[in-house]
């Protein structure tokens, strides 16, 4: 299954019947990593859970005793990216799966370049651009 770069949260819920709709509830923290919005209106996939009749005790835990996830990107990985925003000091900001965020030097707010991570960190990852791309190529 291929997962879209737009993807901004990831995590796992239980479909619950309340009144006469049925209701997922987000995770507080995917609201305080601010990767989305309260109040806001975004696209849901729902997929379906493994069967957990012959799983075993790891493969059913929760995703928060696991520990944090694996970042998305590996050092030396080239990517095409529009660059989202610019931060503080300047560096043009992209997300990625999860809304992981990737910081590119040098770049303008929505730019398109083609970008070679440089340096990945528990919860940022740094990039060079590598090539600027034409929004029609």
């Amino acid at each position: 299954m291929e997962i879209s770069d737009q993807l901004r949260c990831l995590f796992s819920a239980t479909v619950e019947e309340r009144d006469d709709s049925y209701v997922l509830e987000v995770p507080e923290q995917e609201i305080r990593l601010g990767d989305i919005q309260q109040g806001e209106t975004y696209r849901v996939a729902v997929l379906p859970s493994p069967s957990t009749d012959d799983a075993s005790d790891t493969e059913t835990q929760p995703e928060r005793k696991r520990g944090p996830p694996k970042p998305p990107v590996e050092e030396g990985e080239t990517r095409t990216v529009e660059i989202e925003d610019i931060g503080d000091q300047g560096d043009g900001i992209t997300r990625v799966e999860r809304g992981f965020v990737v910081i590119v030097p040098d770049t303008e707010q929505g730019e398109r370049v083609t970008v070679e991570i440089t340096d990945v960190r528990e919860n940022v990852a740094f990039a060079e651009v590598v090539e600027r791309v034409s929004y029609y190529d």
